[in-house]
């Protein structure tokens, strides 16, 4: 096994491998051995992404089956999604410390072995405790996946493409997760949706050894367990805290705990300029290209993730369907995706990033105004139609601020920069959900404040106005004329607090394309050949460039 072991040669704020002293064809372009090991490390990243949302089918069975209250419930689904966030950092520093290869390694067999555990789980409290155990083997696969890309794919053009297909197989495994899910359940028990991560751990492990080389820095120090825990302590309640906001509404508990989360961030950041050898390098940030990019990144999470959630309520509640075909119907916000992600890299060799992650998110914004005007009469040719165009627009910022992120810093801390590209990502998606699903929630209330049916008793009515579940689960126990009529008006009021999010999230979605267009106006269109270094010039004084081309 060959070891890269990388020490310091360049300030953290250079600009890494984006910056090319003479022509972006110096760098070495990858063989097909990395091209195939892209293959293998496609495994954990779908892997990753399904377990997000492969239980959505399962919870009901699983429920009845372990007599899980309601409370129990939701922890099996979130505490998954806590763990991975909370452990991302300390992950990608860690595989930056160990070797990026044997972390992914030690993560993909705990993995492997969590599964089944969770698989057979005899009580929710089993089951829970598995789940959290399977987040933190999770938050190894992420940031070592993308870090061993940016380090297998020195060429930027070569891995620009393969950050591409990387970002393909996230969005395949979260539109996937539910519909192999609901197939699953078919023919088998609950348990055999967590099953799947077994054989493709198992593949992983198998080839790994010969197909992926290792990396890692050999001049860091010992991980700091104070900075582990006040990443955990800051982390933790900020997600925690906006996905309590998205369930409950506003609430004092939440927001005490995410401002106790913000003070414990406060500490780390302080502690990591003390420390010689920080858990986070806090230098990363005097990258221009990085800071700005991870920004992008979690502005377009918020607004995406708001759009992601109410999208699949409508699905389910307003047209009725079931996960399973609510799933389906998914397909070609995936399909656009994933040709938007293919696409960004090849278009950005002509144009610079900034035009295209700009141009992309004036395309969402156009989605979101077509999302406008849905309503409960509208089909689903609106709604589908809306979704796509949002989605489209906001992938190429997925994939090319991925890699403005990760290209931005030094080889030895590529996986610390690929761990806070997630970690944006992630706490993106938990604001986006709870901040606009407090508004859609709010007009929901107001709405049927002023358009209740008038012959409903009071406690009918309050059950009714909290949420669209309360309105369907009312209507079960009235008479026919008078359900009807409250379904009508419950799902009048759903849609209109979707069309109203959406109103919001396109002057969002403007505002965010502009600032991508001004102060990432710097980096170079791949076409262009980064210009000669003179002897004299600081390599971090030369304009960036991302550069793109075939595999």
């Amino acid at each position: 096994m060959t070891t890269l072991d990388f020490r310091e040669t360049q300030s953290p704020e250079s600009l890494g491998s984006m910056i090319d002293n003479e022509s972006v064809e110096s760098e070495p372009r990858a063989t097909h051995r990395e091209w195939i090991g892209l293959a293998v490390l496609a495994l954990p990243t779908l892997l990753a992404a399904m377990d997000f949302s492969v239980l959505f089918m399962a919870l009901p069975h699983l429920t009845a089956d372990l007599h899980a209250s309601g409370t129990q419930s939701l922890w099996v689904m979130d505490v998954y999604g806590f763990m991975v966030a909370g452990f991302l950092v300390t992950m990608g520093t860690l595989g930056d410390r160990i070797g990026r290869k044997r972390l992914l390694m030690t993560g993909a067999a705990m993995f492997g072995i969590l599964s089944l555990v969770a698989a057979y789980s005899v009580s929710p409290e089993m089951l829970i405790v598995a789940r959290a155990l399977l987040g933190i083997a999770g938050a190894t696969l992420m940031p070592s996946t993308l870090a061993l890309i940016t380090n297998m794919f020195r060429n930027p053009r070569q891995r620009a493409t393969a950050i591409s297909l990387w970002a393909t197989c996230l969005l395949v495994g979260t539109i996937i997760g539910p519909v192999i899910g609901g197939l699953l359940l078919e023919f088998f028990w609950w348990g055999s949706t967590l099953l799947l991560g077994v054989p493709m751990m198992g593949l992983l492990l198998i080839t790994a050894p010969r197909l992926l080389p290792e990396y890692r820095n050999t001049g860091a120090g010992r991980l700091d367990p104070v900075s582990v825990i006040l990443s955990l302590a800051s982390v933790l309640p900020i997600v925690y805290g906006f996905k309590e906001l998205a369930t409950n509404g506003l609430d004092p508990m939440p927001i005490i705990v995410m401002i106790a989360g913000i003070g414990m961030g406060t500490l780390f950041v302080q502690r990591q300029r003390k420390l010689s050898d920080p858990l986070l390098d806090l230098r990363l940030f005097k990258s221009r290209s990085f800071s700005l990019a991870l920004g992008i990144l979690l502005l377009g999470a918020i607004v995406s993730g708001g759009a992601a959630l109410l999208f699949t309520q409508y699905l389910q509640l307003v047209q009725g369907l079931s996960p399973l075909r609510a799933g389906l119907w998914l397909i070609p916000d995936t399909v656009g995706m994933i040709a938007s992600s293919l696409l960004a890299p090849v278009i950005a060799r002509r144009f610079r990033p900034a035009s295209v992650i700009g141009a992309g998110l004036i395309t969402s914004a156009v989605g979101f105004l077509v999302l406008t005007q849905v309503h409960a009469g509208s089909g689903m040719a609106v709604a589908v139609t809306g979704i796509v165009i949002v989605f489209f627009g906001v992938a190429p910022t997925w994939v090319l601020g991925t890699d403005l992120v990760v290209g931005s810093s030094a080889p030895e801390r590529a996986g610390a920069a690929a761990a806070l590209s997630e970690t944006s990502s992630e706490l993106g998606i938990a604001m986006g959900v709870a901040m606009l699903g407090s508004v859609a929630t709010s007009v929901y209330r107001a709405t049927m404040a002023q358009t209740l049916p008038a012959d409903l008793a009071p406690e009918v009515a309050g059950s009714a106005s909290e949420t669209l579940v309360g309105a369907e689960a009312a209507a079960a126990h009235l008479a026919t004329p008078l359900a009807t009529a409250l379904i009508d008006t419950a799902r009048d009021a759903f849609t209109h607090g979707f069309a109203v999010t959406a109103a919001i999230s396109a002057p969002v979605m403007a505002g965010v394309a502009i600032i991508a267009f001004i102060l990432l106006r710097h980096t170079r269109p791949s076409g262009e050949p980064a210009p000669a270094i003179p002897k004299e010039v600081a390599p971090s004084e030369v304009e960036p460039a991302l550069v793109f081309a075939d595999a």
